[in-house]
Order: structure tokens, then C-alpha cells, then sequence
């Protein structure tokens, strides 16, 4: 995922766990403006130089350290950014991408509206789950990057609707 940010990007990056192994992988080339809700991203990015931090101010969820809300929601009104990373709870052909917190599932959705690609971070246990939030449907979807753990279903569905889907070798996974 941080090979796809190229020089001068500006990004919005979700929260979660994912998201901040994300951040700690992101060596910049160039500058680097990144948008975020969350607080463990934040402080990881803002060590370096290059990159310019926005960090979305509203309520703070405690058990993902990062905020939710209207205001952060607002603050996303006035950006456009080139791509989202997002990591969901789960991912259903039919209901869409989904997190378990609803608050989270709007702030998502305004994070997709300010971005022009959409790109999910989910490994493979991810497919085939529902959350108690719906995010969106899966044509708000550009990019899908997940482990060889997939079943070929998923990605045969995924792709037949023009979804990219980049499978990475993982240690768990090591068939493909």
C-alpha cells in the first residue's frame, strides 16, 4: 500500500490497526500532505519533514485511539485528497464493507467522498463478514490489497467487478 503514494500526494489514511502499520511503512519521497482521523497515525507520520499532518479533530473512540463525529466529518468538506486507505471489519459481495461502530461508518463515508480512489486494506478473514455498520457498497470500491489467504470466490466476484485486487504473499498464507 505505501509503494501506491506517489510524490507530492495528498492522502487520507482511516484508523485502525492496519492503518497505523501503514503509516510506519510510508518513507516519503518528496512531500507528503496525509489526512487522518487517527491519533496513533498522526503521531507516527509527524516525525517526519516531509509530511504534513492534518489531524481531524472530534470525539475520541478509546479503543482505536481516533475520532469520529460531525466535526471531523465537516473538516473533510473542504479537501480533496488522491486516494483513502481504509481497513473495514468486513467484507460481504452483497452488503458491502462494513465497521462495527456506526460513527466510524459515516466518517468513512465522508473520508471516500474527499478522496478520488477508494483503496481497502483487509486481510483474508475480513471476507465474507458482516459488521453491525455499513460503510458502503462495494462499487464505491477502487482497490482491494489483502493476503494470499483469499478464496479464489472472492477474488474471481471481486474482480469481475472491476475491482483491482492485490494479493500479497503472507507468512500465514503461503499458497497462492
Amino acid at each position: 500500500a505505501a509503494s501506491l503514494i506517489a510524490q507530492d500526494d495528498s492522502i487520507i489514511i482511516a484508523s485502525g490497526t492496519t492503518m497505523a502499520f501503514l503509516a510506519r511503512e510510508i518513507k516519503p519521497v518528496g512531500h507528503l500532505t496525509v489526512i487522518t482521523a487517527a491519533v496513533p497515525v498522526t503521531s507516527i507520520l509527524s516525525q517526519d519533514a516531509n509530511i504534513d499532518v492534518i489531524q481531524l479533530g472530534g470525539i475520541t473512540r478509546s479503543s482505536s485511539v481516533s475520532v469520529v463525529g460531525p466535526f471531523a466529518e465537516q473538516m473533510l468538506r473542504h479537501f480533496n485528497c488522491s486516494k483513502l486507505f481504509v481497513g473495514v471489519d468486513g467484507i460481504d459481495l452483497e452488503f458491502g464493507l462494513t465497521t462495527t461502530n456506526m460513527l466510524e461508518a459515516t466518517l468513512n463515508g465522508a473520508m471516500m467522498n474527499a478522496a478520488q480512489k477508494v483503496i481497502v486494506l483487509a486481510d483474508s478473514s475480513k471476507f465474507g463478514r458482516r459488521g453491525f455498520s455499513k460503510i458502503c457498497d462495494l462499487e464505491a470500491v477502487d482497490r482491494i490489497i489483502t493476503d494470499s489467504g483469499i478464496q479464489p470466490l472472492y477474488l474471481e466476484r471481486l474482480r469481475e467487478r472491476g475491482i483491482e485486487v492485490i494479493v500479497v504473499r503472507s507468512e500465514e498464507h503461503t499458497s497462492e
